[in-house]
Order: structure tokens, then C-alpha cells, then sequence
């Protein structure tokens, strides 16, 4: 069995495309809150906006992440919390993968191992 550890996602963290875009979730689990900031799952949406990223001159930005958590985490509802350390893809409109997304957790007062 895997262990995960790191910092939990919520509202306070910075998320990145690898081109420069900034994500957010378009939902998420407020049930859970981390310093009054809701907690980010697995079952979170999370969208792309001011991806520069262009192949051959057309643009081509970074719309969407998918979260890959480790299943024996840490759980809300059933559902996995995000953690820093959670891998994480970034998509186009076409759903083509087009890096990881780079996280940078705040601080906070928990942290899961």
C-alpha cells in the first residue's frame, strides 16, 4: 500500500498551466473548509483561463485539469482531497494533454501523511 502526503489544495493555492494560464475551480467541496477556504477533491472541476500556449502560430490554450489522486488519501464524502503533490494534467478544448499543472500550496495549518 502507497502513502501520500503533502499539502492540501484549497482555495488559497495557486495554480498554474505550465505556459503561464491560471486555474481555478469551477467547483468545489464546501462542506470542507481549511482556514474558511473550501477543501478541492477529486471530484472538483477546475478551468484554465490566459493560456498563452500556440503550436505553429494558432493558439492552442491549456481549458481544463484532470486530477490523478492517490486513492488510499485522505477522504471527504468518499472522494480523495487534492494535495500538492496530487499529479495533475492540463488540457486543451480538444482534450489534448499539454503539461502538468504546476501547484503552490499556502500555508496552512494542515497538512496530510
Amino acid at each position: 500500500m502507497s502513502t501520500s502526503s503533502g499539502t492540501i489544495v484549497s482555495a488559497a493555492a495557486t495554480l498554474h498551466c505550465p505556459h503561464g494560464g491560471r486555474a481555478s475551480a469551477a467547483s468545489a467541496h464546501a462542506a470542507v473548509r481549511m482556514d474558511g477556504l473550501p477543501v478541492h477533491t477529486a471530484s472538483d472541476s477546475f478551468l484554465v483561463t490566459g493560456c498563452p500556449h500556440t503550436v505553429d502560430g494558432v493558439p492552442h490554450p491549456c481549458t481544463t485539469v484532470r486530477w490523478s489522486p492517490q486513492p488510499d488519501g485522505v477522504r471527504v464524502d468518499g472522494v480523495p482531497v487534492l494535495l500538492h503533490t496530487s499529479a495533475a494534467q492540463c488540457f486543451s478544448a480538444a482534450l489534448v494533454p499539454q503539461g502538468p499543472l504546476l501547484v503552490t500550496a499556502a500555508r496552512q495549518g494542515a497538512t496530510c501523511r
